[in-house]
């Protein structure tokens, strides 16, 4: 089994979507948007993408544009009748936002690899001409 420190960023949500307790004592919709915050600031102070590019993925895929940060975007796409308080969802729209936070953040990183194979393979081809 890989490392963490070997896996991408893809790999590396899906893990802890699949065992997100683990990761932040309980399965809350408002901890894990907190704590994949921490991790952007780290990756991105790092030199890593981070969740570069996430928050405007986010209002394109909702095709409309509000004053939520991006947590309130996969709130806005998981609860379309709306939310009272993200800290305190109802059990049945927890679970459902966390599962739609986590095919959100898959669909985002696979379409940021394929954009990057698709560079490097451009640059590989640019530089045999």
């Amino acid at each position: 089994m890989k490392q963490l420190s070997e896996i991408s960023e893809r790999e590396y949500f899906a893990r802890i979507g699949q065992r997100p307790g683990m990761f932040v004592g309980k399965t809350s919709f408002h901890l894990l948007t907190a704590f994949l915050t921490g991790y952007d600031q780290h990756a991105t102070r790092h030199g890593g993408p981070g969740l570069t590019g996430w928050h405007a993925w986010l209002v394109t895929r909702r095709g409309c544009e509000c004053n939520h940060a991006w947590p309130g975007q996969v709130l806005h796409l998981a609860l379309p009748d709306g939310w009272d308080d993200m800290s305190n969802l109802p059990p049945e729209d927890e679970r459902h936002a966390v599962k739609v936070l986590f095919q959100l953040l898959d669909d985002f990183t696979a379409e940021r690899e394929a954009i990057q194979g698709d560079q490097a393979t451009s640059r590989v081809s640019g530089n045999r001409t």
